[in-house]
């Protein structure tokens, strides 16, 4: 009985290492997350330029600085919990959050509103997936794809919930008191969830495979990690590019800015579909065949939606299944770390993953602007984005991460 206790701490199979209230509350806190520290700043972002003056360029600057101090925030948060769980760096991410929505609202000039959106990475580092992922991974693991589809569906409802919200408060009170509710929101939900929902015992660490190196070090100075990592950004890449160009692009075609949004919607809802499909493709496909194909498959859809002028139903539908492979590859990344080198290190692999390959989610809008200009257009900025999706494809087949 004594081993099999033990055991069950180690995976996460048995009851005490997987306490029944963290999944319901990290769903309920991913989606108020992430719908409040992120989702709300494209609904608000036009009033903050009116009413202060300042360049919607620098006001995006601000957010996306946001987003680089998030990844590499999250290389060390990755490492706390793999050595002391989740609930003190969680908990310390939605206080920072709380204050990073404060300063905000409350700032005086554009230097304020970036230190305030600074603060925001490190709560975007502390409370986004990757540290869900990292606790889940090891309160789950075996089971734990299951558990990171859940948490990636409602995180998918996050824009579905939020930015519906966040414009109907912003319809009857300015941006600043705005922010100021959302913060309430998201200290209301988030804090209690995180120090009472995430209390239980953290399990140690599974011993490493036989068949993997035991050192995290050596995993993440290995050449697999770096192709993988190489594959995974140069995707990333791609996707967020895409994800931002869609609405220019349906619009540079003569659609309304109704019709785009509406498309760029859908392909939200194509999504969170997408990832119930995941655990099935994950049951029947080896890793490397299902890192390329999916990579791959985002680069066909990219092309597709290039070549395609119309009709919108189409575009429509190209839109839907772009979404899907997005929501693939969302939980692609979640589990590259355990299908390769196990749950041992996860927390910390995961952070190293996820710094460049947020970085370059989080340079692809701009970056795709510039390039839809020195192109001449927006099709052929989707044809160059496939393109990018080709080279992450072909990158991720010659990483040979394991055999097939």
């Amino acid at each position: 009985m004594t081993n099999l206790d033990a055991r069950g701490a180690a995976t996460g199979t048995g009851d005490r290492s997987r306490p029944r209230a963290v999944l319901p509350a990290l769903c309920a806190t991913q989606i108020t997350s992430w719908g409040i520290v992120y989702y709300a700043f494209p609904v608000l972002n036009p009033a903050v330029t009116a009413d202060t003056g300042w360049s919607a360029g620098a006001t995006t600057a601000a957010f996306s600085a946001a987003l680089l101090i998030s990844a590499f925030a999250g290389i060390r948060v990755g490492r706390i919990i793999d050595h002391r769980g989740p609930r003190t760096v969680m908990t310390t991410g939605s206080v920072l959050g709380v204050a990073s929505l404060l300063v905000v609202a409350a700032a005086p000039n554009l230097p304020v509103f970036f230190a305030g959106w600074l603060l925001a990475g490190l709560a975007m580092a502390a409370t986004f997936y990757q540290p869900a992922f990292a606790a889940l991974t090891r309160w789950w693991a075996p089971d734990h794809v299951r558990a990171l589809t859940i948490i990636t569906l409602a995180g998918g409802l996050a824009s579905t919930v939020f930015a519906p919200l966040t414009a109907a408060l912003a319809d009857h009170m300015s941006w600043r008191m705005t922010y100021t509710v959302l913060a309430v929101i998201l200290a209301a939900v988030t804090i209690p969830a995180h120090v009472f929902a995430l209390k239980a015992p953290w399990p140690a660490a599974p011993p490493p495979s036989p068949h993997t190196n035991d050192s995290a070090a050596a995993v993440s100075r290995s050449r697999p990690f770096w192709m993988l990592a190489a594959s995974l950004t140069l995707s990333a890449f791609a996707v967020s590019a895409a994800v931002v160009a869609l609405v220019p692009l349906l619009i540079e075609r003569g659609y309304s800015t109704s019709q785009a949004a509406w498309a760029l919607g859908l392909g939200g809802a194509g999504q969170t579909l997408g990832r119930t499909l995941y655990a099935t493709l994950a049951a029947r496909t080896g890793v490397t065949v299902r890192t390329a194909a999916l990579i791959a498959l985002g680069g066909v859809t990219t092309a597709a939606l290039a070549l395609a002028p119309g009709p919108y139903s189409l575009l429509v539908v190209l839109s839907i299944a772009a979404g899907m492979v997005r929501g693939n590859i969302t939980l692609l990344q979640a589990t590259a770390i355990t299908d390769r080198w196990g749950t041992t290190h996860y927390g910390r692999l995961s952070g190293i993953l996820a710094a460049p390959t947020t970085t370059a989610s989080a340079l692809a809008p701009f970056a795709g602007a510039a390039l839809a200009a020195s192109l001449g257009g927006y099709p052929h900025l989707f044809i160059a984005l496939a393109c990018v999706a080709a080279a992450a494809c072909l990158t991720a087949l010659s990483g040979r991460f394991v055999s097939l």
